[in-house]
């Protein structure tokens, strides 16, 4: 191996410690935003939290507890790339630097088919899960490049990686996630910056309700009957800030993404029969 080679195998290795970093974290006010952000103020990090619904805020903010003092909430609409400009230097007042950002905010679609799916639907996934994701990411990637380490986490999904039906729009978005991230990991190999590409399978959250994909919240029977259960958003949370701390490029979370990436791998017409398959309670014909 060369010295070059060695070099950059020893740089792959080196932990990026979250402890006393500034971590900005989308979609804080719940789910796995909000377990995001209890996790890294755990570990002794400073954390911003941004989401467009205040009141969620605060109850993340509640939960924070004696770790309030680190903890900064944003209301924002990651959609609107002026607001968004704007986040940077209110984070930088606050902690006086940013260290990481973690793109986690997202909504999926109603389960229907893109022939019936309406275009104004089309554009608020899209602007939510790619478009927020890219203004995130260019607000504040001019700062961490100033940083002697730091770290961009994206959230993608199991639709990034293969197709759900009644989730057309929405996978489209998140293989855009997906892209955008490699590009970035390609772009900002020799910089300080490292970028992980976070694939989740299915966890426990309110994003349907929260999405409008679903009108009315349900109890956990569905997922308690699951054969595969979905992950709680604190071990989500665990596994993706180790990932980033360990500086991994690419890590699939839950049996489940996990399980239908091998089926995908091996045949490609056989994992899409057995996704169809899992979805035909969910799409109505």
């Amino acid at each position: 191996m060369s010295p070059e080679n060695r070099f950059k195998k020893i740089k792959r290795k080196i932990k990026m410690n979250v402890k006393d970093k500034t971590i900005v974290v989308t979609g804080g006010g719940n789910g796995l935003g909000r377990a995001l952000v209890t996790d890294l103020l755990e570990r002794g990090a400073r954390v911003a939290a941004i989401d467009i619904n205040k009141a969620a805020l605060n109850e993340t903010s509640e939960l924070a507890g004696k770790h309030t003092k680190n903890l900064l909430t944003l209301v924002a609409d990651i959609t609107d790339r002026n607001a968004v400009e704007n986040l940077p230097e209110q984070v930088i007042a606050k902690f006086n630097s940013v260290d990481g950002i973690i793109n986690n905010a997202g909504i999926i679609q109603p389960f229907i088919k893109v022939n019936d799916l309406s275009y104004q639907t089309i554009d608020r996934v899209m602007n939510v899960d790619f478009y927020g994701t890219l203004h995130i990411t260019k607000a504040f990637l001019p700062y961490l490049l100033k940083r002697s380490e730091a770290h961009i986490v994206n959230v993608s999904s199991m639709g990034g990686l293969f197709p759900v039906p009644g989730q057309g729009i929405y996978g489209a978005a998140k293989s855009a996630v997906k892209l955008l991230t490699e590009s970035l990991q390609a772009e900002l190999e020799n910089t300080t910056v490292k970028v992980t590409l976070v694939f989740p399978g299915g966890i426990e959250t309110d994003i349907k309700f929260n999405s409008g994909a679903e009108k009315n919240q349900k109890d956990n029977n569905a997922s308690k009957k699951a054969a595969i259960q979905p992950l709680k958003p604190a071990k989500a949370a665990q596994l993706i800030i180790n990932a980033m701390e360990k500086n991994k490029d690419r890590i699939l979370i839950g049996t489940d993404i996990r399980m239908m990436n091998f089926i995908h791998q091996l045949s490609r017409r056989m994992a899409i029969r057995l996704i169809n398959k899992q979805m035909k309670t969910h799409i109505p014909d």
